[in-house]
């Protein structure tokens, strides 16, 4: 179990949990045996990992990697996805960049906090992080009756086939990680 371990690097060097380790040693045994991923998987490692219910019976696994490290998991982003759900059969995998919201500074001081920490940045991020390879093209923001308010996300219809299956996943996922109620949709094209 230890060659899984180097998989997986949590803060203040904290122990995985069995979940965690299990994502971890199925990263390791994808760099093992997929020749095609193996280059790409040999310097890259997550957070941390979580499992989440979601609408009815699906499963969401969402899988928490490096800021750092983002740029070269979204090079094989679709592939890696597709090769975690065939291991977690049944469940979406879902990954997302770790980011940190700093608290806003105190009045006087000179500290000055990076826009990139903000709660509507670092949700906005996660937001983009939870769709790829959609991109989105659009936001509406609903606010109901009883004062209620709803996101709906459009996105882009190119990645129709990757991704409309996920759909209810990543509003389930946004809930759980942000507290937000979010629909996600595809915009109608104006041809029809």
């Amino acid at each position: 179990m230890y060659t899984g371990r180097r998989k997986i690097q949590k803060e203040k060097n904290a122990e995985p949990n069995e979940f965690e380790e299990s994502v971890a040693q199925a990263l390791f045994d994808l760099e093992s045996t997929n020749q095609e991923l193996k280059s790409e998987l040999k310097d890259l490692f997550i957070n941390s990992a979580s499992q989440y219910d979601v609408s009815g019976n699906r499963k969401a696994v969402v899988v928490h990697v490096p800021y750092r490290l983002r740029k070269a998991f979204r090079k094989i982003h679709v592939r890696l996805v597709r090769e975690l759900e065939k291991k977690f059969s049944g469940k979406d995998v879902v990954l997302i960049a770790t980011r940190r919201i700093m608290r806003p500074p105190k009045k006087g001081s000179a500290a000055v906090r990076p826009r990139s920490r903000t709660l509507t940045a670092v949700h906005e991020a996660i937001l983009e992080d939870l769709v790829y390879p959609a991109e989105i093209v659009g936001k509406r923001v609903r606010y109901r009756v009883d004062g209620s308010k709803i996101m709906k996300i459009y996105l882009d219809p190119k990645e129709r086939n990757n991704t409309e299956y996920k759909l209810e996943t990543f509003g389930g996922v946004y809930r759980k990680l942000c507290g937000k109620d979010v629909v996600f949709e595809y915009p109608l094209s104006e041809a029809s």
